[in-house]
């Protein structure tokens, strides 16, 4: 697996400014974001672990898996967190010619439009890979790209669920977008993991926000 950095550096985030990695310090907001589903079952369990303690989250779905699991995705609209196109067949910008990622983007957002009348244009590129020229041409389309302050690391197998919760508490603070996964291959440590996140800063005075 390539190295990746759990917590975005400041010069990386002024280099692609025009990218939503964080939101205002000033308040006790925190904003949990989940790629890559939705997923039976592990994402159901999400809606319910976020739902005792009031809290709202946004949620990346891959275009394809809303259309084979649309009554799971129901009930991410049916509790009123954000959803977020993170493209149809969850494609790697860096290995896609450039039309077939924004058609791909495009066939997502019919999906998502198809299952829910949202006015949200909210892209989050699978893998974090997004070429410039890209960034550029979906931005004017109306998206806003949102990225990530911490990455809890979630998808890697060679991360105990201990080090997955390290890297969140660690470097966690006012404003974070912190990125998990609703799929199979990340429920093992999510599910160590988030109750533990939602209970260590409801206990703060955190409130959990989705991205809108």
């Amino acid at each position: 697996m390539k190295p990746y950095l759990v917590k975005t550096p400041k010069l990386l985030k002024f280099l692609f400014k025009n990218r939503v990695w964080s939101f205002s310090k000033k308040e006790k907001t925190l904003y949990l974001t989940f790629d890559d589903g939705p997923t039976p079952e592990i994402t159901e369990w999400i809606l319910n672990q976020l739902q005792k303690y009031s809290a709202k989250a946004t949620f990346f779905c891959v275009g394809k898996n809303i259309d084979e699991h649309h009554e799971v995705y129901n009930k991410i609209i049916k509790n009123n967190h954000s959803i977020g196109n993170h493209t149809y067949s969850h494609l790697n910008d860096s290995k896609t010619e450039a039309q077939v990622y924004i058609d791909n983007i495009e066939k997502a957002e019919i999906t998502i439009h198809k299952n829910k009348q949202q006015f949200l244009k909210l892209f989050r590129p699978p893998y974090g890979r997004l070429k410039y020229s890209q960034s550029k041409k979906i931005r004017k389309q109306g998206y806003r790209i949102i990225m990530w302050d911490v990455l809890s690391a979630d998808f890697d197998t060679s991360v105990s669920k201990e080090k997955c919760l390290e890297n969140v508490i660690r470097n966690t603070e006012n404003g974070s977008i912190i990125l998990f996964h609703d799929s199979n291959k990340a429920s093992g440590k999510l599910q160590f993991v988030l109750p533990k996140i939602l209970e260590y800063y409801s206990q703060k005075g955190f409130e959990f926000k989705n991205i809108s």
